[in-house]
């Protein structure tokens, strides 16, 4: 699979699954750019395992739309274009609501909602002109099984991802006649920082054991879904969300 001469974004890139994507698409030629909000260093680390190729990092706060335009047209200002966007940046807050304040219960669904579903929608709004311009391009949107089964005491990531994934779909339909597909991968529990809390606490073996396979969905396993989705060949996937949560939750 190629993507010479593909500029592909990255949001959330110094880490995790954002990591991994970003170094899947520079293995496939692709010049990534690393976006990252607060761990310069971690992104550094991020673009120095790409190699050659004219990678580099650019910091924004997803929350801010004006730091969204900002990141956009440096991007271009600097590449000319952007052929893949991969909207992986997220948080996941706890808040269940009859443990919470009302105060507390605002600041975190704000917050949430900012970085999970507005932020991807804001920069997709920005991006999809120069894909036009450019004949097309690929926009991978990374959801979660949350958004299908439920999440009880993080009800805002949950409903943050089901968004996405509604968006996705809506802007599947919108935009596949400028060839520009879009998709969404939806992982359960993957081996990240974000995740090790869990999967080292006392529910770490039974969150396991969800699984048909005994284990969960390590990074790399994501990414090279992610640069599939983002590899010509696959445009008549548009508008699907893909699961790989090794049969932990299964949709009909």
């Amino acid at each position: 699979m190629s993507l010479d001469g593909v500029v592909a974004l990255v949001t959330g890139g110094s880490r995790g699954i954002g990591r991994a994507a970003a170094q899947r698409l520079a293995g496939s030629g692709a010049t990534v750019v690393v976006h990252y909000g607060t761990n310069k260093a971690a992104a550094q680390e991020t673009v120095d395992s790409l190699g050659a190729g004219g990678h580099e990092m650019l910091p924004a706060d997803l929350k801010d739309p004006a730091q969204i335009k900002e990141l956009v047209d440096q991007v271009v200002a600097r590449h000319g274009t952007i052929g893949v966007l991969v909207n992986n940046a997220g948080t996941y807050e706890p808040h269940p609501v009859l443990e919470t304040s009302y105060e507390q219960w605002q600041d975190v669904w704000r917050r949430t909602m900012d970085t999970n579903l507005t932020g991807p929608a804001n920069l997709i709004h920005e991006v999809v002109p120069h894909m036009v311009a450019a004949g097309g391009g690929r926009i991978v949107n990374i959801t979660s099984r949350g958004a299908f089964r439920g999440e009880p005491t993080h009800p805002a990531y949950g409903a943050s991802k089901a968004g996405l994934n509604s968006l996705s779909q809506s802007l599947a339909k919108a935009l596949g006649q400028h060839n520009i597909f879009v998709t969404a991968v939806a992982p359960g529990y993957v081996d990240t920082d974000m995740a090790a809390p869990y999967l080292n606490g006392p529910r770490g073996e039974a969150i396991r054991n969800e699984t048909a396979i005994g284990r969960i969905a390590d990074v790399d396993e994501v990414a090279k879904l992610v640069v599939f989705l983002a590899t010509p060949g696959t445009e008549s996937m548009t508008g699907g969300v893909i699961d790989i949560n090794g049969a932990s939750y299964l949709r009909t």
